[in-house]
């Protein structure tokens, strides 16, 4: 069950110096300061029988001895794009769970790394397509179910697990990127005409949408009308994608659609569609800007402790102009 172990050292100082001449703090809170500059990560897999799937997971959480762990933590699930793993974007989980959240980290069989691999260089796009498909989609939002009961057992008082008592089960986050935010909307409200169904998860109570999506039909209004927790999404000014028929405009058409409350949105500018990840991708032409995954990272913090831990210093923060001293002049920042 258990797999692998690594302690992983931030970078903490550079961090924080580099951030020093942008960011304003707003009273005591930072949400780029850590406690710890320590953080570990483990794979398990979680089996569905269910569905007969195999759910391979990387969970980022604090290096402190378990028994020493007083306070269970809050949960953030992740879910990656098209063609990735539970590897990628792990500034996302080092970050938060430095921050005291445990971090877990999916893996969707069928749209996972294993669509390219062992596949044809010429062959590679259309297979990612081919991917792209409404039973994958239907796969990964019942994987996300299926993860959760498996922490609920893990973490129970009864449990012989190493998440035995760790885990704040009451305070679930949601984020994914592409095809992870598809599954993040699919799981926190979103209603999805093609299929017909919903398939909202109700221990969510906050989602994270990176490179979001309007729904392939019909009208945003009725897909995301009925949302009724909080959510802040995240995109960029060149933020496309080859497959799925997104656009930066089509990204951008989420946002209106939300229910007033607790709604945020960043745009960040000249961000392509690996702004949110871990490295560029093949055809973008754009330089990475170093200061997105710093806004990311404090905007994603302040939103995670003011809807998972009740903060209401990160909600002062995160509803005040203090996000503003972190963003570049033609970046976007919203809430309704």
């Amino acid at each position: 069950m258990f797999a692998s172990l690594k302690v992983l050292t931030l970078a903490l100082p550079l961090l924080v110096s580099n951030l020093a001449p942008r960011f304003v703090v707003a009273a005591d809170y930072d949400p780029l300061r850590v406690s710890s500059s320590e953080v570990i990560f483990k794979d398990w897999t979680v089996k569905d029988e269910s569905h007969a799937r195999e759910i391979p997971i990387r969970v980022y959480l604090s290096a402190a001895d378990p028994s020493s762990v007083a306070v269970r933590a809050p949960v953030v699930l992740f879910s990656h794009g098209l063609g990735g793993n539970k590897e990628g974007s792990a500034f996302l989980g080092k970050h938060w769970a430095a921050r005291g959240f445990v971090v877990v980290h999916l893996q969707h069989a069928g749209s996972d790394d294993g669509v390219w691999k062992n596949t044809p260089p010429r062959q590679r796009m259309e297979a990612m397509r081919t991917a792209a498909s409404i039973q994958n989609y239907i796969a990964r939002v019942q994987d996300v179910p299926a993860v959760l009961d498996q922490l609920e057992k893990w973490s129970a008082d009864g449990s012989d697990h190493e998440l035995k008592g760790r885990l704040d089960l009451q305070h679930i986050g949601m984020s994914g990127h592409s095809f992870g935010a598809n599954t993040t909307q699919g799981v926190s409200g979103q209603s999805a005409r093609l299929i017909g169904q919903r398939y909202t998860d109700a221990r969510v109570k906050a989602a994270l949408p990176m490179s979001p999506s309007s729904p392939a039909e019909g009208d945003p209004q009725t897909a995301f009308g009925g949302v009724k927790i909080p959510w802040m999404l995240m995109t960029g000014t060149h933020d496309g994608s080859p497959i799925g028929n997104q656009t930066p405009d089509s990204r951008r058409k989420v946002f209106p659609a939300l229910p007033p409350g607790d709604k945020y949105q960043l745009v960040l500018d000249k961000a392509e569609h690996s702004a949110f990840g871990d490295r560029a991708l093949p055809g973008e032409a754009l330089p990475r800007n170093p200061n997105h995954h710093r806004v990311i990272l404090a905007l994603s913090t302040a939103f995670w402790d003011a809807y998972l831990r009740d903060d209401a210093d990160a909600k002062t923060w995160l509803t005040g102009e203090a996000p503003r001293s972190l963003l570049e002049p033609d970046d976007v920042w919203e809430k309704k």
